[in-house]
């Protein structure tokens, strides 16, 4: 997407242009947008069709998804910009300033010492932590979709926004975020690169427990349990069996071919004098001559 500053009354707002679909670069569109529920089956056969059509409503379908994530984000309290209104493909929303007053730089553009880093990172892992309340997951944060301000880190860039609860790439692509992060930030605090905070906060979420102010240590260790035996031996019978049903029903479809075969062939092949076989002929021919010899 293109984006401008742009002046409403006595503000100055940012404006999102998006670009046509033939000009996206964003490849993993599928993984992203799986769960995403398109009421309009019309809409959702000529998307799963790629038809040109069906690319323009997938298109429509991703920059409303930013909007969506946008406004729900706002409202659970985690800092993105603020959206005011989307038509035609514009997106106007807040325009993030830095310290200068300037637009915001980006989190890979600033020059971080260790503790700014640290404060940086828990921020970060609380609005992660706050969107997951929300069920929603980023799907491609790093330092180049965080804005810094006067009061610290903003996210931004939502068109791959992930639903947490419908998507079955959910936990990877939280993992992933959460990797970027933490590997992003380690190198000003090294001992970042250690935390786990995306195991612990996936665990906690899975069990239901997981709140905005629920409080993570940054340390998982993956729960135990040991191996029911009764159960995957449970599973391999039922794995047997269907292989010898499915190897007797291909049987059976064989043997009826061939019956069948022999039926159409039957009626054809009556009448007619079994042909002697070559090797027959040719003992037959050398008994003749063999006489005439004599």
């Amino acid at each position: 997407a293109a984006v401008y500053v742009v002046r409403c009354g006595d503000e100055l707002r940012c404006a999102k242009v998006y670009k046509k679909l033939d000009h996206r670069s964003f490849r993993q569109n599928i993984l992203h947008r799986e769960g995403r529920k398109v009421r309009n089956s019309r809409k959702a056969r000529a998307m799963e069709k790629r038809t040109r059509y069906g690319r323009g409503e997938e298109e429509k379908s991703w920059q409303t998804a930013e909007v969506d994530a946008l406004y729900r984000l706002d409202a659970a309290g985690v800092r993105v910009p603020r959206p005011f209104h989307f038509a035609d493909g514009v997106l106007l929303m807040e325009l993030v300033v830095g310290i200068d007053g300037e637009v915001a730089p980006r989190l890979n553009d600033v020059r971080l010492t260790g503790d700014t880093a640290r404060s940086y990172f828990k921020t970060l892992i609380r609005a992660v932590q706050r969107m997951l309340c929300a069920g929603l997951i980023h799907g491609d944060l790093s330092e180049y979709n965080v804005l810094v301000d006067s009061d610290g880190p903003v996210i931004i860039d939502l068109p791959q926004v992930v639903n947490a609860a419908s998507n079955n790439n959910a936990k990877s692509m939280l993992l992933r975020d959460v990797r970027n992060v933490k590997l992003y930030f380690g190198r000003f605090a090294p001992e970042l690169c250690s935390t786990k905070y995306g195991e612990e906060m996936w665990h906690i979420y899975e069990t239901g427990q997981l709140h905005p102010e629920t409080r993570l240590t940054g340390r998982y260790q993956p729960p135990k349990k040991k191996a029911d035996l009764e159960s995957v031996m449970e599973e391999i019978d039922l794995a047997r069996e269907d292989l010898d049903a499915r190897q007797r029903e291909e049987l059976e479809d064989v043997v009826k071919q061939e019956l069948r075969r022999l039926r159409q062939t039957g009626p054809q092949s009556r009448g007619r004098t079994a042909k002697t076989p070559p090797s027959k002929r040719r003992k037959k021919r050398s008994r003749r001559r063999g006489r005439r010899v004599a």
